[in-house]
Protein backbone atom coordinates (compact mmCIF):
# COMPACT_ATOMS: atom_id res chain seq x y z
CA UNK A 1 0.00 0.00 0.00
CA UNK A 2 2.79 2.47 0.73
CA UNK A 3 4.49 1.62 -2.72
CA UNK A 4 1.05 2.54 -3.93
CA UNK A 5 0.77 5.98 -2.29
CA UNK A 6 4.09 6.64 -3.07
CA UNK A 7 3.91 6.33 -6.86
CA UNK A 8 0.42 8.59 -6.55
CA UNK A 9 2.73 11.04 -4.93
CA UNK A 10 6.03 10.81 -7.40
CA UNK A 11 4.26 10.73 -11.04
CA UNK A 12 2.32 14.35 -10.87
CA UNK A 13 5.74 16.04 -8.95
CA UNK A 14 7.89 14.23 -12.11
CA UNK A 15 5.61 15.52 -14.48
CA UNK A 16 5.42 19.09 -13.55
CA UNK A 17 9.44 18.49 -13.26
CA UNK A 18 9.87 17.50 -16.55
CA UNK A 19 7.66 20.19 -18.54
CA UNK A 20 9.93 22.66 -16.35
CA UNK A 21 13.02 20.80 -17.23
CA UNK A 22 12.96 20.01 -21.07
CA UNK A 23 17.04 19.60 -21.22
CA UNK A 24 17.31 16.65 -18.63
CA UNK A 25 15.94 13.16 -19.56
CA UNK A 26 12.73 11.77 -17.78
CA UNK A 27 14.94 9.00 -16.25
CA UNK A 28 17.10 11.50 -14.46
CA UNK A 29 13.83 13.10 -13.19
CA UNK A 30 12.48 9.99 -11.61
CA UNK A 31 15.27 8.90 -10.05
CA UNK A 32 15.64 12.49 -8.69
CA UNK A 33 12.00 11.87 -7.05
CA UNK A 34 12.26 9.02 -6.15
CA UNK A 35 15.34 9.84 -4.49
CA UNK A 36 13.98 12.73 -2.40
CA UNK A 37 10.84 10.39 -1.36
CA UNK A 38 13.56 7.90 -0.12
CA UNK A 39 15.11 10.85 1.70
CA UNK A 40 12.54 12.18 3.11
CA UNK A 41 10.78 8.85 4.97
CA UNK A 42 14.52 7.80 5.69
CA UNK A 43 14.75 11.29 8.04
CA UNK A 44 10.87 11.28 9.19
CA UNK A 45 9.37 14.32 7.15
CA UNK A 46 6.28 14.11 6.12
CA UNK A 47 6.58 13.60 2.43
CA UNK A 48 3.87 16.07 0.75
CA UNK A 49 4.34 16.66 -3.05
CA UNK A 50 5.17 20.29 -2.36
CA UNK A 51 8.37 19.57 -0.07
CA UNK A 52 9.42 16.71 -2.62
CA UNK A 53 8.62 18.71 -5.48
CA UNK A 54 11.04 21.74 -4.26
CA UNK A 55 13.40 19.79 -2.86
CA UNK A 56 13.64 17.75 -6.41
CA UNK A 57 13.45 21.24 -8.36
CA UNK A 58 16.73 22.37 -6.48
CA UNK A 59 18.51 19.41 -7.35
CA UNK A 60 17.77 19.64 -10.97
CA UNK A 61 18.67 22.67 -10.67
CA UNK A 62 22.26 21.93 -9.33
CA UNK A 63 22.53 19.41 -11.99
CA UNK A 64 21.51 21.95 -15.04
CA UNK A 65 23.86 24.39 -13.49
CA UNK A 66 26.97 21.88 -13.28
CA UNK A 67 27.00 21.16 -16.80
CA UNK A 68 29.64 22.19 -18.92
CA UNK A 69 29.03 25.59 -20.92
CA UNK A 70 28.51 24.65 -24.61
CA UNK A 71 32.37 24.06 -26.91
CA UNK A 72 32.15 27.35 -29.38
CA UNK A 73 33.55 26.62 -32.70
CA UNK A 74 37.33 27.37 -33.25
Amino acid sequence: MLALATRFLREPVSLRLAEEFLTVPVDTIDRCVADVCACTQHLGVSATPEIVERIAREHLLAIVNSAPPPRSPR
